[in-house]
């Protein structure tokens, strides 16, 4: 398959069969994790949040809890930050080695994100970052993805400052005008290389 053929089918069946085939050789790390998570914290295993999808519809993301069950009570929606009081002892080693963000294969495979594209947010956070960013709703024109060009260049998104996210949106924006198989294939590397290295990659 070369960038001539690498359509958005093409990309769709990519994203099918890595999600679909990593779900099945990760099922035993699935089932420690759920275990982990239930016998070590009160609350739910599964952390389903809606978030903006490609063209503003509104999708359910699943990840591992890794914060405490009360975590925004009193506050409402606000970005995670850096060494969060929120997060438990074993969210904590779920966000550094990622396994928290296993179970978006699921929202792969049923189509609502890819595993490259933009990362998506939340809405009420869509709705105030589009009045400060003229371009920022460009990044919707394009399924959200685990991983992107953005978190590889290390714009993660946590307490951002206006001119840190507007450097995500422009790193979100290049890939939609630059998306290829060469791309995807080095964002990809670099998630791995990341994770392995216990890096911050998304």
């Amino acid at each position: 398959m070369d960038d001539a053929f690498y359509t958005r089918r093409g990309k769709r069946t990519f994203d099918f069969i890595l999600a679909a085939s990593g779900l099945v050789l990760l099922i035993p790390v699935l089932l420690v994790v759920i275990v982990l998570v239930k016998i070590t914290s009160k609350g739910p295993v599964f952390y389903r949040q809606p978030r903006s999808g490609q063209n503003g519809c509104v999708f359910i993301l699943n990840k591992f809890r890794s914060m405490r069950r009360d975590a925004e009570e009193g506050t409402g929606p606000v970005w995670a930050q850096q060494s969060d009081t929120r997060v438990t002892r074993v969210g904590a080693l779920l966000r550094r080695t990622r396994l928290d963000e296993l179970p978006q294969l699921l929202n792969v495979l049923l189509g609502h994100m890819s595993f490259i594209g933009p990362r998506p947010e939340r809405p009420e956070f869509v709705h105030a970052l589009q009045k400060e960013i003229p371009y920022y709703m460009k990044r919707l024109s394009m399924k959200p993805g685990i991983t992107g060009w953005a978190q590889v260049s290390g714009y993660r998104g946590e307490t951002e400052t206006p001119e840190k996210m507007a450097k995500r949106v422009e790193h979100d924006i290049y890939y939609i005008d630059n998306w290829s198989l060469g791309l995807d294939i080095r964002i990809l590397a670099k998630t791995v290389l990341a994770a392995v290295a216990d890096k911050n990659a998304y």
